[in-house]
């Protein structure tokens, strides 16, 4: 597993806050929480002498489903997991640390939460790897019946924020599939002339067909086929296509989020294929398909992941990759599905990936980012409420003005308990285009578009900061000092005992209501 260092200071200054707020709630055990330690021997590495991803997801997967039968309480078994960025690079010799825990219960599925880290036992050196989300459900009982599942009772003020947002990424999870749809069925992923591309590779040369004997060891505890050696296989063969294309060793950069939809058993054959979908300037993307089948028996579509390859060269820089031409007919549809694919990592990373203090004030809604774009709008006002370091700056008539600064952000919260059911209070706050007739900092506010039952675009007209308070002697006249909004509006009933109601707004750009 190899990868750039970061060596970046503010970077590495923000990971050890986050291990200092950990360490500050290690007082309450999490009763779910699984920790392994394994050290990276010769056995477990690539040619670079760096742990290889497929043991890594090995241990990942071993070390959540742990955690999930240790809230369960029964066998369970990988449904699917979340996209896995891999950061840094882990030397044989070193330490991987993993810690997982679930998030959050829902009926018969659970979120697990895994974080990787490495240690150097010679500097005493630690340093974060990845961080996924793995989704485990219960096997069936022996009646047949689904195992409902307890809830998970959150410990501490960080278990409470994961256990909400837990919420929004099962969201993102089921929406994943359509998003890619949407993308194709309305023409936003450009078309390539591939013709007129020189020298370019024929897809056909990357591929890669291998078929792997199921035996007792590569089974879990159930005897089914276990989740993290199917990922194992599937790394080795999209490797191997990867290098076909660019003649070199490339690194794993990152797995989209991969779907488990039916199990395999020891005794069957596992039929792997990847093949190189797109290459892009520095990156190519590689489909792997996997399929089970015992003897004269028809075959099962298990799995299909998306990998992301790059490679560097010898002073750790990125290197140009020859163009992909892909086959005809199906070929050419994964070419503009791993256009699409790209397109929403880029949109991950824009919106959701980057530290909070990162990301843009207004971003550009679209319709085919408007699911990312909900999740880190709900996400960032929990995560930013949750927040250790807010500072009692005013109190007046039962009203407590908070203040948070950070970096060069300064953030306000304001908190007032009145005598009304929170239902109630939701549903006034919530309407926003009623907001006027009672809160003089909206002068105009129109409903412009539903993007959904729980998303809204919304026009917002208030009058300027710079022309004075509301109210106040320099206050705009009419007409003029206007400032008008973009607002996204995401609001969220709780979907379980401890969530909270929530309304989160953040501005976004829209090309057809530019800014007055």
């Amino acid at each position: 597993m190899s990868s750039r260092v970061s060596g970046d200071p503010e970077k590495e200054k923000e990971e050890e806050e986050e291990e200092d707020d950990e360490e500050e709630e290690e007082g309450s055990v999490n009763p779910t929480e699984v920790k392994m330690s394994q050290i990276v021997m010769p056995g477990h590495s690539n040619h670079r002498q760096e742990l290889s991803v497929g043991q890594l997801l090995k241990w990942i997967d071993s070390s959540a489903c742990l955690s999930a039968e240790r809230h369960a309480g029964c066998p369970c078994i990988t449904a699917s997991m979340d996209d896995i960025h891999f950061e840094h690079t882990i030397s044989v010799g070193q330490v991987v640390n993993i810690k997982a825990k679930v998030n959050r219960a829902f009926n018969t599925s659970m979120e697990v939460d895994v974080q990787v880290s490495c240690e150097d036992l010679f500097s005493d050196r630690h340093w974060r790897v990845c961080h996924a989300f793995a989704t485990f459900v219960t096997q069936r009982s022996n009646t047949g019946k689904k195992v409902i599942l307890k809830p998970v009772v959150p410990h501490t003020e960080k278990e409470q924020v994961e256990y909400s947002v837990a919420a929004e990424r099962r969201r993102v999870r089921m929406l994943h599939d359509d998003i890619i749809k949407d993308l194709l069925s309305h023409g936003s992923v450009l078309q390539a002339d591939n013709t007129a591309v020189g020298h370019a590779v024929a897809a056909e040369k990357t591929k890669v067909e291998s078929v792997e004997l199921v035996l007792p060891p590569h089974a879990n505890h159930q005897v089914n086929t276990f989740g993290g050696q199917i990922m194992a296989w599937m790394v080795n063969v999209a490797t191997i296509a990867a290098s076909r294309l660019c003649r070199a060793h490339p690194t794993l950069r990152s797995i989209d989020m991969l779907t488990f939809r039916g199990p395999s058993q020891v005794g069957d054959r596992l039929l792997l294929r990847a093949i190189v979908n797109n290459a892009f300037k520095n990156s190519m993307e590689v489909g792997v398909r996997a399929e089970a089948y015992h003897e004269a028996g028809p075959n099962r579509h298990i799995n299909s992941a998306f990998m992301t390859f790059e490679v560097l060269d010898d002073h750790r820089k990125l290197c140009t990759l020859p163009r992909i031409r892909p086959e005809p007919l199906e070929g050419e549809r994964r070419f503009q599905e791993a256009i699409a694919r790209k397109k929403i990592r880029l949109d991950r990373k824009y919106i959701i990936s980057q530290k909070q203090g990162e990301v843009p004030l207004s971003v550009p809604w679209d319709p085919r980012n408007q699911v990312y774009l909900s999740y880190n709008n709900v996400s960032a006002l929990k995560m930013l409420a949750a927040r250790k370091n807010w500072r009692l700056s005013s109190e007046k008539d039962k009203v407590r003005l908070f203040t948070l600064e950070h970096k060069s952000m300064l953030s306000f919260r304001v908190e007032s308990e009145v005598d009304v059911p929170a239902h109630r209070a939701f549903r006034l706050l919530a309407e926003l285009s009623d907001r006027p007739s009672w809160d003089p900092h909206y002068q105009n506010c129109e409903l412009i578009y539903r993007v959904d039952d729980d998303d809204f675009l919304y026009r917002v007209v208030t009058p300027s900061v710079r022309q004075g308070g509301v109210g106040s002697p320099t206050s705009a006249q009419p007409g003029e000092g206007i400032q008008d909004f973009i607002l996204l509006a995401s609001k969220r009933k709780p979907c379980g005992s401890g969530d909270p109601y929530v309304i989160a707004l953040r501005s976004v750009s829209l090309p057809t209501h530019p800014p007055h």
